[in-house]
């Protein structure tokens, strides 16, 4: 299991993603600069123990019409190689030292886990309690494959994060639903849905993840 370390990290993710969401193709909150707020998710494992992997939920704006944003991320101890487009930025760990922190839909161990998840040989972790299953998050399961996911290419778009893997000799697709809708389901074919808190105290849910079909 993953260690969730009460300390600190200069920057804070919040004023990483603050820089960095408004670079997407998907951040649609309006110009001015970003201001998130951190509003749910949850963790994965992976089973090397060297990378940390999150889904962090940020929401923008009051009321009603915030926008919400699903950012998953991964946690290395060293920069990955061939991934300099998907750096956010780097960080000073009060415990673990410098951490390089990356778009995690460009990150093949966040990846594997996510497919992991899908075929029911992972659970969801809670985003700030260790060794503690978050079951709030819903997956509606792939077929069952002991083959793990390679990613094979990951593209950015208006509408969320297409990425492509691997799995024994099929390729298949899923996408990152980036700018959340509550109430949005995940589809038949397989996904994630899980629970964010709105600026005004409400709890909703809507899909993370959403399987497309088999190329």
């Amino acid at each position: 299991m993953a260690v969730i370390h009460k300390t600190t990290m200069e920057p804070t993710k919040l004023e990483l993603l603050a820089e960095w969401l408004p670079t997407r193709a998907w951040y649609t909150a309006p110009e001015g600069g970003a201001d998130p707020a951190k509003a749910g998710g949850f963790r994965l494992d992976d089973p090397a123990g060297e990378v940390g992997v999150e889904f962090m939920v940020v929401t923008e704006g009051d009321g009603p019409g915030a926008a919400a944003y699903l950012v998953p991320l991964t946690y290395r101890g060293a920069p990955l190689e061939g991934a300099e487009d998907a750096l956010i930025g780097t960080s000073e760990h009060g415990v673990l030292g410098t951490r390089w922190i990356y778009d995690g839909a460009h990150d093949p161990v966040l990846v594997a886990e996510l497919y992991a998840l899908l075929t029911g040989r992972a659970k969801a972790q809670a985003q700030s309690v260790n060794d503690t299953v978050d079951t709030t998050v819903t997956v509606t399961p792939v077929r069952a494959g002991t083959a793990p996911a390679e990613l094979v290419e990951a593209t950015d778009t208006p509408d969320g994060t297409t990425v492509a893997f691997r799995t024994a000799d099929t390729l298949d697709r899923l996408t990152l639903r980036r700018a959340l809708t509550a109430g949005q389901p995940a589809g038949d074919r397989g996904g994630v849905t899980a629970e964010w808190q709105l600026p005004d105290g409400r709890t909703v849910r809507g899909a993370f993840v959403v399987v497309d079909e088999a190329v």
